[in-house]
């Protein structure tokens, strides 16, 4: 289902502005989730549950969301995903025991899912071909503003000095389901509705296309594994970087800044991704941005001075803002025309399999070979996501349609000339 594109991109300046206050109240949820939980007595391994109940719970409902969002609007699944990140997040707060907020925040990470399928498939429906890498470079700069601005105000709400960390974390869970809550403010007209009569008949509908199938077809699968490798890498970096800067006397609010400085730099790559496409081509960017960020991480392990590691945070931070938005493009211009949604859960779910599994394999190497082992594991996996991203797919030469076996008849033509017609339609 492909909506045509109209003028103008007010509705994606709304679609950001949506999501910086959905990622926000989720970046600020998930911390204080952790405070509270301690509060009410959790240990390690109960903290380590409650993560994996937000990743995991979604993983079930993904495809399902995806093959729904394919053949029906969009904007339902966002109004549901605020939905549930509001009550979860309030809920959370409210909750008088772990399991009840094992359970609410599996909520909040169904309703994150809920959120972002329905998001990135507006904007590769709305979205020219020629337009997508721009659009989604822009669109995720809402979820690097939430995670940048999120945990820094959970910090600021939240302290733990004479008993008060229970009240303050129930407090930054409330305040975080009220900004969830503001995202409602800009969902108007993110999508048109479709004529009377518009939109096929259920019995008329192709049958869907197989999971196995959209998997194969060339380049989705190089799109997600270059996601899963650039968020795990994001993730480990923000667990482990406290860890270093123990081992180095580095004070917290000096690795704080350094975060904060590889956030920054992700939204100016972002803000950027277009010129650097022209200038250096797709499949060159991805590879070279995963390659120099592998490096980049193996590099962090070297004793080297706070400047040079800020330097360092700085460049990995530009590098691993480029593999997000060009996955999502990759994904979407590989995948058959009817499985895009499908195609774009998909990667989310690799997604959340990556944030549980590299965690747990980050801290079971750091346990066995130190500290360090974590981001050489991260340059590992960052290495092979570039190689794999060097080999072009076929979707390149044939942007904006199906590709592989479950291609729609007509799609194999030069990128952009019967679909620029549309588009001006």
């Amino acid at each position: 289902m492909t909506e045509p594109a109209r003028p103008g991109r007010g509705w994606l300046l709304r679609l950001v502005l949506t999501f910086s206050c959905a990622q926000g109240a989720v970046s600020m949820a998930r911390p204080a989730v952790s405070y509270r939980a301690l509060a009410l007595g959790a240990d390690e391994r109960a903290i380590g549950v409650i993560t994996a109940v937000y990743a995991l719970l979604p993983l079930l409902v993904a495809v399902p969301l995806g093959r729904r969002t394919d053949h029906g609007r969009c904007v339902p699944l966002l109004v549901t995903g605020v939905a549930l990140i509001t009550g979860g997040c309030a809920l959370s707060g409210l909750a008088a025991s772990l399991p009840v907020m094992a359970a609410w925040s599996g909520v909040m990470g169904l309703g994150h899912l809920c959120f972002v399928i329905g998001a990135q498939s507006i904007v590769a429906r709305r979205s020219a071909p020629e337009d997508r890498d721009r659009n989604f470079g822009h669109f995720t700069i809402g979820a690097s503003l939430g995670q940048l601005v999120g945990p820094v105000a959970a910090g600021l709400l939240i302290s733990g000095h004479s008993g008060a960390m229970a009240a303050t974390s129930a407090r930054a869970l409330l305040i975080s389901a009220a900004v969830a809550a503001v995202s409602y403010g800009a969902l108007w007209r993110l999508e048109h509705r479709p004529a009377p009569g518009g939109a096929p008949a259920t019995a008329d509908r192709p049958a869907p296309v197989p999971v196995l199938g959209i998997l194969r077809t060339r380049g989705v699968a190089a799109g997600i594994f270059m996601s899963l490798a650039v968020l795990s890498a994001t993730d480990i970096l923000t667990a482990y970087l406290p860890v270093i800067g123990e081992d180095r006397s580095i004070a917290p609010t000096t690795i704080g800044l350094l975060l904060s400085l590889r956030a920054a730099a992700t939204i100016a790559c972002r803000l950027v991704m277009t010129p650097m496409i022209r200038l250096l081509g797709r499949t060159t960017l991805m590879a070279g941005s995963c390659a120099l960020a592998g490096l980049l991480c193996g590099g962090l392990v070297l004793p080297v001075p706070v400047a040079a590691l800020g330097v360092m945070l700085t460049l990995l931070g530009f590098c691993l803002g480029v593999g997000q938005p060009l996955s999502m493009t990759t994904v979407v211009q590989a995948a058959p025309d009817r499985a895009r949604s499908t195609a774009l859960a998909l990667r989310l779910t690799g997604n959340r399999l990556g944030q549980v599994a590299a965690p747990a394999a980050a801290g079971l190497l750091a346990g066995l070979a130190g500290t360090a082992a974590p981001f050489v594991m991260l340059g590992a996996l960052l290495l092979a996501s570039a190689g794999i991203a060097g080999r072009p797919p076929k979707s390149e030469k044939t942007a904006g349609a199906g590709t592989g076996p479950f291609a729609p008849p007509g799609t194999d033509r030069p990128a952009g000339a019967p679909a620029r017609e549309e588009h001006r339609g």
